[in-house]
């Protein structure tokens, strides 16, 4: 409770969201406002209160004109398992709001017209997330499912792409059912400019990742993977090559046969410490 209770801090509240809620004053919907950001508030508090019992660092809560987004300064090195609970944590929230909800109406303690609102606008937001459009809950379990089989680079970059096909078809989609409903081009526009950025930061984004591998203090235990390469690729093409969930040992080769092997705390050291970038990796056997 002292910990849910100390998330109140972290919330921010975007100033365009002022705007939005003086305008539903003078529509006069403002309780259909409030009850869909109260949604949005327990959506994102829920993100938050799971990655606070697992000890990750928040940064913010925000709450956006369009919705909402619990922040974190976590870049991928977390246990799979222990982040797909935190992305899970929110819509799970729905559940219990819903039954609530239920509980309440039926003991004639919520209007019904409130009630048929409340219950609508969880669905809606249930389902919407579960897209699979990255930042979406829906697009973040595509990128943990992806990182099973695939190198970290490799994963962020198809779940991006794999987000712009599904964006498309929701588009398509829109333009048939509701094409002049501005709160849904509000919204698709945000997840536009989002994968849009993302995409661009996908560089920095790696390099993040292998930062916090390197100087990270919290290392979770993870299995060892060995990484067999030849002694000619370069240090940082062996470096897309890590894996989430993993500890990877470097095995060279030469000529089919093992030349030597480093760990890959060696790599990441030569590749930051030593700004080795354009080296070979195996002539990184003749530094350690």
């Amino acid at each position: 409770m002292i910990k849910l209770a100390g998330l109140i801090k972290y919330i921010y509240i975007h100033p365009l969201l002022w705007v939005v809620i003086g305008l539903a004053i003078m529509t006069a919907h403002f309780i259909e406002l409030s009850l869909f950001l109260f949604i949005i508030l327990v959506h994102e508090l829920g993100h938050a209160g799971a990655a606070s019992f697992f000890s990750w660092r928040i940064k913010r809560i925000a709450l956006l004109p369009f919705g909402g987004v619990a922040e974190m300064e976590e870049h991928g090195n977390r246990p799979l398992k222990e982040e797909m609970i935190v992305i899970l944590s929110g819509p799970l929230q729905h559940l219990w709001m819903m039954g609530a909800a239920y509980i309440l109406f039926q003991f004639s303690l919520l209007p019904d017209v409130i009630y048929q609102h409340f219950i609508q606008f969880n669905l809606m937001v249930l389902l919407f997330n579960f897209l699979p459009i990255w930042p979406l809950d829906g697009g973040k379990l595509i990128f943990l499912w992806l990182s099973l089989y695939h190198p970290f680079p490799d994963a962020h970059r198809k779940c991006l792409l794999l987000s712009v096909g599904s964006i498309t078809v929701f588009i398509i989609i829109t333009l048939f059912i509701s094409p002049f409903n501005l709160n849904i081009w509000v919204v698709v526009s945000f997840l536009l400019f989002a994968l849009y950025h993302e995409w661009k930061q996908g560089r920095y984004v790696f390099i993040r990742f292998l930062l916090e591998r390197y100087y990270g203090k919290n290392r979770a235990f993870r299995t060892l993977k060995p990484l067999v390469v030849k002694e000619e690729e370069m240090v940082i093409h062996v470096l897309e090559k890590f894996q989430r969930g993993y500890k990877h040992p470097i095995i060279i080769e030469k000529d089919g046969q093992e030349k030597g092997s480093l760990d890959e705390n060696e790599l990441l050291h030569a590749y930051f410490a030593e700004k080795i970038v354009t080296a070979r990796i195996g002539d990184l056997l003749y530094v350690y």
